[in-house]
This record gives structure tokens, sequence and C-alpha cells, in this order.
């Protein structure tokens, strides 16, 4: 079974920066779709960003962005490390929130598959991100 472990986050000023990352053993993450959610204090949890497969399977490559995000945000994976990145920029106090990364198995060509928790086979423990001032 593959095991994530989110790292990261932490405390930031508006207009400010982080990187998270989601690290993978176990299994290597070229054979997972990898999105990032996030959930905030009395809400539900959200799709941020994923990214899709690189092990050749036909799926939706590109990254994809919440609109909230889109800009802001950037997805990216490094196989050789068996790790994928979350760059934020410019944070808001609403993203503040515990950001979770998964991993799919699920193949498909629908892009919108993935806003759903359901077709993530495994979880980290999330890392918490406040931006406040």
């Amino acid at each position: 079974q593959m095991q994530l472990v989110e790292s990261g986050g932490g405390q930031v000023q508006p207009g400010g920066s982080l990187r998270l990352s989601c690290s993978a053993s176990r299994l290597s993450l070229t054979h997972a779709t990898v999105g990032w959610f996030r959930q905030a204090p009395g809400k539900e949890r959200e799709a941020v960003s994923w990214i899709g497969r690189t092990d050749g399977i036909p799926n939706y490559p590109d990254p994809t962005y919440a609109s909230s995000v889109k800009g802001r945000f950037t997805i990216s994976r490094d196989n050789a490390k068996n790790t994928v990145y979350l760059q934020m920029n410019d944070l808001k106090p609403e993203d503040t929130a515990v950001y979770s990364c998964a991993a799919s198995l699920y193949i498909t060509r629908d892009p919108t598959s993935f806003l759903s928790t359901d077709v993530y086979d495994y979880w980290g423990q999330g890392t918490q991100v406040t931006v406040s001032s």
C-alpha cells in the first residue's frame, strides 16, 4: 500500500508563499493521479489541484486548478524523488485550511472525475496552512 506524507505547511502573512510536498513510499507516484485538497473549519473538503499520472497510460495529462487558486498555485512532480509539490504564491486568508494530498489509481479521460474524493485510493495525514497578519 502507498503511504503519503505531506510537509511544508505553516503560518504566513497575506501575499506570502509556501511550498507543500507530498512524498510517497511503497509505490511510485508515476502510476497515480495526485491531487491536493483542502478543508477549512466548518467547510467541506475541496479539490485544489491535481496532476495526471506519467507512466504512459492515457490520462488527462495537464495539471488542473480550482478557479480560486488558478494563477497563484502551481502543482508539479519530481519522479526521481517520488514527490508532488504544490507551490502556493500570493496567499490569502481564505487559503487557510488543512491541505491533504491524495493518490488515485483510477484511469479516466474525464478530468472532472478527480474533483471527487471518491476516486482517490490513498491519503496523507494533512498539513496546516494558516494565512494571517
